[in-house]
């Protein structure tokens, strides 16, 4: 539980974040370019650091490395805060935090999945996994929605709250206590980083699905635009994104809770493509609404079809990988 509960305080505050970084950058810029450029710059560094990320989890304490990932984000928030308030936010500072924080997370979120197999027994894994996705996508939706709120009040409002948010996360996650798997710490080598890639080679199941995913995410994903939709589009205020921003994960913790009382057991592969598919044919319809209410629909289907796919991959890759 208590996993949970800092899972749900991080995770809330690092949606609120991305929703200020975005609305704040099209506010001051007015260009898609920039915008764009601050989804790059948080997705490059994850994506670089990934596998040097995958070997530190397996080698050293994953709370630690959560509750650390949680202090860096709050002060990147703290760092925008104290820019907002004396008159030097700028292009340039956030772009260079987004790089902070897609490195930062290119550690979390590898070190927070690995955390749930360690706190309960294998034959709970599906039902935990499930369950564990319905906290997050309950911070998910009142994280965009409640950043989107706050910028009522002011920029410097929402940075505050994902400070405080972050704060708390990170004492929780830093009181965990389990039992950490003894293994020798090797030496950091090409060998070594390129292991996972390697072991994911050979469970040609686990490469399918993460595969899929990654090529429907790259593809398919709409979220890094939504400031453009709420304002130019469809004509919302920070309110309308930070509702379209939660519209997803309200489709996905409708479908986690379903999966929860009914996972997934039969015909796994066919019921993955399937979502996928589905997930696509929503991103379709929203780049085609001018409706308000049309494009909150379509992008809560796309979360539930996502969270199938979630769930799925991430137990297979569970189920798959022993403990490091």
């Amino acid at each position: 539980m208590r996993m949970w509960m800092a899972r749900l305080f991080g995770t809330a505050a690092s949606q609120m974040l991305l929703v200020a970084i975005g609305w704040h950058m099209y506010d001051l810029t007015a260009s898609a370019w920039d915008l764009g450029l601050v989804g790059l710059y948080q997705f490059v560094p994850a994506l670089v650091l990934a596998l040097y990320a995958g070997h530190v989890v397996d080698r050293h304490h994953r709370g630690r490395i959560v509750a650390v990932c949680f202090a860096v984000q709050g002060l990147v928030a703290l760092a925008l805060l104290a820019a907002h308030v004396e008159g030097h936010d700028s292009r340039a500072l956030l772009l260079g935090l987004s790089v902070v924080l897609g490195a930062v997370r290119a550690f979390q979120m590898p070190a927070q999945q690995a955390l749930t197999p360690m706190l309960v027994p294998p034959v709970m894994l599906p039902r935990a996994m499930a369950f564990s996705s319905a906290g997050m996508q309950g911070a998910i939706i009142g994280g965009p929605a409640l950043g989107g709120l706050l910028f009522a009040a002011g920029t410097g409002v929402v940075y505050g709250a994902s400070v405080a948010l972050f704060a708390v996360g990170g004492v929780l996650v830093a009181g965990l206590r389990y039992v950490q798997p003894a293994r020798v710490r090797e030496p950091v080598t090409l060998a070594t980083v390129f292991a996972g890639v390697d072991f994911i080679w050979r469970r040609k199941p686990v490469l399918g699905a993460i595969s899929l995913d990654l090529f429907a995410v790259l593809l398919g994903g709409a979220v890094a635009l939504l400031p453009i939709y709420a304002r130019d589009i469809l004509h919302t205020g920070a309110w309308g994104m930070g509702l379209l921003r939660s519209a997803p994960a309200v489709g996905a913790l409708v479908a986690s809770i379903w999966l929860t009382r009914r996972p997934i057991e039969r015909r796994v592969g066919r019921t993955l493509l399937i979502a996928v598919a589905a997930f696509g044919v929503c991103m379709v319809v929203f780049g085609l609404s001018r409706s308000f209410v049309v494009s909150l629909v379509a992008l809560a289907v796309s979360g539930a079809a996502d969270m199938v796919n979630v769930v799925i991959r991430q137990t297979l890759v569970q189920l798959e990988t022993p403990d490091a």
